[in-house]
C-alpha cells in the first residue's frame, strides 16, 4: 500500500489538520515492580547501540508483549536491522535474519525435508523461522508465494511442511523491514499480510544532534557488529516476557473505552477519503496494544490517551486512501489525525 507525504489538500479535498508525528511518550516505570524496571531497563540497553529511535523501541516492546509483529520502514541506514538485534541481545533471545530476494524459496524460510541415506527416512531440516525473533530483511523484495510462507507462522506461530504442523519457540515475532523509496524490483505487501503486523513503525532520518551523536560514537570506536563490545547487556528473558504477558492481559479496559475503540474503526469505514477502513481484528489489536501499552505505563487500566497514541502505528496499514484523495495531496496520517479529532472521547 503506497501513501503518499501529507502535503496541501486539493481545492476540492476536506481541510484535515497535519498529522501528528510526535513520539508516544516513553512509558514510566513503577518503582515498586521489579518485572516492570526490566523492561524499561531494555530501553537503556537499546540506547547503547541505537541512537534515538524511541518510537520504534516503543512498538517492538508493546508487540512482543502481546504477541504481535511489526514492520519497520525506512530508508537504508536508519539501524532497521541493528535495532532488532539489540532487541533480542537486551532480553536474552534467539535470532535470525533472512534477507527476502526474488529467488528466496518458501523452504528457505521455513525449513524442508531431506532425505537421510543413514535411515532411509526424511528429516526436517529446520530453517531459520524457528527462533525468538526473525529479521526479515526487505521482505518486499520476494516474490507473494515466499512472503506467504510466513501468514501460518505470524498467525498461528507454527509452520506446515510435509504434511505435519511445528510449533515455534516462544516468544516468537517477526520484524520484517522494507525501504519505502525504492520500488524497482520489489512486490508490495497483499493486504492479508499487511493485516498481521501489529504495528507498522517509520524510521525517519536522525535529528542533528541524533546524528552527531552517532558519529561520535563511531569515531570512538563503536562497531555495530559487536555489541558486546558496547556493553549492551541481557535485562530480562522469555520467562519474565510470559510473566509479563499474564499482568497486561488483567489490566482493565472500560467499556467506554472499548466503545471508543470500536467508534475510532467504524469511522474509517464511513471515512470518504479511504476506500478500505479497519477490520474488527483491526480494532481487536489497537485493544491489545492499549493493554501492553498503559501495563508499560504503569497503569492498571486504559485511557484514550493510550488508544490515541496507537493509532498511527497500528492502523496506519491497515487502511486504504482513495486515488482522488493521493491526487489531492492527502495522505493516510492525516486522514487518521482527523478521525482522531473529530470521534468524541470518553470521559
Amino acid at each position: 500500500m503506497n501513501q503518499v507525504p501529507a502535503e496541501t489538500p486539493g481545492p476540492h479535498s476536506p481541510q484535515l489538520p497535519a498529522p501528528t508525528r510526535t513520539t508516544p511518550p516513553a512509558p514510566r516505570s513503577a518503582p515498586h515492580d521489579p518485572l516492570r524496571e526490566a523492561f524499561s531497563h531494555v530501553r537503556m540497553q537499546i540506547a547503547k547501540a541505537v541512537v534515538g529511535q524511541d518510537e520504534a523501541v516503543t512498538g517492538l516492546l508493546v508487540a512482543l508483549l502481546c504477541r504481535g509483529h511489526v514492520l519497520l520502514e525506512g530508508v537504508p541506514g536508519v539501524a532497521k536491522t541493528l535495532l532488532v538485534r539489540a532487541f533480542a541481545r537486551s532480553l536474552s533471545l534467539d535470532s535470525s535474519r533472512i534477507q527476502f530476494t526474488p529467488d528466496l524459496m518458501p523452504s528457505d524460510v521455513t525449513g524442508s525435508l531431506v532425505y537421510d541415506a543413514s535411515v532411509s527416512d526424511f528429516e526436517f531440516r529446520a530453517g531459520p523461522v524457528f527462533t525468538n525473533i526473525l529479521v526479515a530483511d526487505e521482505i518486499n523484495r520476494t516474490p507473494p508465494k515466499t512472503q506467504s510462507a510466513l501468514l501460518e507462522a505470524m498467525e498461528e506461530h507454527q509452520v506446515s511442511v510435509g504434511g505435519a504442523s511445528r510449533r515455534l519457540p516462544e516468544p516468537f515475532m517477526v520484524a520484517a523491514t522494507q525501504n519505502p523509496v525504492e520500488y524497482e524490483g520489489t512486490y508490495p505487501l497483499p493486504e492479508a499480510q499487511l493485516d498481521r503486523f501489529l504495528f507498522r513503525l517509520v524510521m525517519d532520518l536522525p535529528a542533528r544532534e541524533h546524528e552527531l551523536e552517532i558519529l561520535d560514537r563511531h569515531a570512538q570506536g563503536f562497531d555495530a557488529s559487536h555489541l558486546d563490545a558496547a556493553g549492551l547487556e541481557a535485562v530480562a528473558d522469555a520467562d519474565m516476557i510470559d510473566r509479563a504477558r499474564q499482568r497486561i492481559a488483567g489490566v482493565h479496559i472500560a467499556p467506554e473505552v472499548i466503545a471508543y475503540i470500536v467508534d475510532l474503526a467504524r469511522a474509517t469505514r464511513q471515512a470518504p477519503s479511504l476506500a478500505l477502513g479497519v477490520s474488527p481484528r483491526g480494532a481487536t489489536r489497537v485493544l491489545a496494544a492499549a493493554r501492553a501499552y498503559a501495563w508499560l505505563g504503569g497503569r492498571g487500566y486504559v485511557t484514550p490517551d493510550d488508544v490515541k497514541a496507537l493509532v498511527p502505528m497500528t492502523l496506519s496499514h491497515r487502511v486504504i486512501l482513495r486515488p482522488e484523495a493521493q491526487m489531492d495531496g492527502l495522505s493516510v496520517d492525516r486522514v487518521l489525525a482527523s478521525i482522531v479529532a473529530t470521534t468524541e472521547v470518553p470521559r
